[in-house]
């Protein structure tokens, strides 16, 4: 299958290297490029916009609430995600703009890195999770509002019960062109 994101403009990687907030506090987290991954802990929640995760692991352990409307990450340099299970993740992509519709974002030089969601039932991801090289591994038994999330990955595993939807234009996902045939292999 064609990939359908694959003509989108990777975000500019610049800007001072920022270091996500550690301990079990509250914080508000702004956009801007954060170095060397980090472990998200208590009540986070992410400003509108793009935030480059450059290098590491971003994880969020169990204790974790993360919430953000309008934001995208993007993964580089060998970054990548380990959400671990009983996390409360509600986090959607933006609905317009250059970034519609994304919501996790590894560029093309990521490759042979496992990235996993792993959420609670009252957990959602809403817009796209693009990993063209990487392997994504869904574990939870969550899924956008109304169904909406897209996995585009190297490789997908999935564990755990869910539900997607074929008409995700509200959450700024256009229709996602398919082969004359899918085929699933094991």
């Amino acid at each position: 299958a064609a990939d359908p994101f694959d003509a989108l403009t990777e975000p500019v990687v610049a800007g001072p290297c920022l270091t996500l907030p550690g301990g079990a506090g509250a914080a508000t987290i702004t956009p801007g490029r954060y170095c060397g991954g980090g472990i998200l802990k208590g009540n986070k929640t992410f400003s509108p916009g793009v935030y480059v995760i450059d290098g590491g692991t971003f994880r969020a352990n169990a204790t974790a609430n993360l919430a953000g409307s309008g934001v995208t990450f993007f993964l580089t340099n060998g970054a990548s995600v380990d959400f671990n299970g009983s996390a409360n993740i509600v986090l959607s992509a933006p609905t317009s703009g250059a970034n519609s519709g994304m919501l996790f974002w590894s560029d093309d030089s990521n490759s042979f890195a496992s990235n996993k969601f792993n959420g609670n039932a009252s957990s959602m991801l809403t817009g796209a999770l693009y990993f063209p090289k990487q392997e994504v591994e869904f574990l939870g038994n969550f899924s956008g509002a109304g169904g909406c999330l897209r996995i585009v990955a190297d490789t997908i595993k999935f564990t755990g019960s869910s539900t997607r939807s074929a008409d995700c234009t509200a959450a700024g996902l256009n229709s996602m062109p398919l082969p004359g045939a899918v085929t699933l292999v094991e």
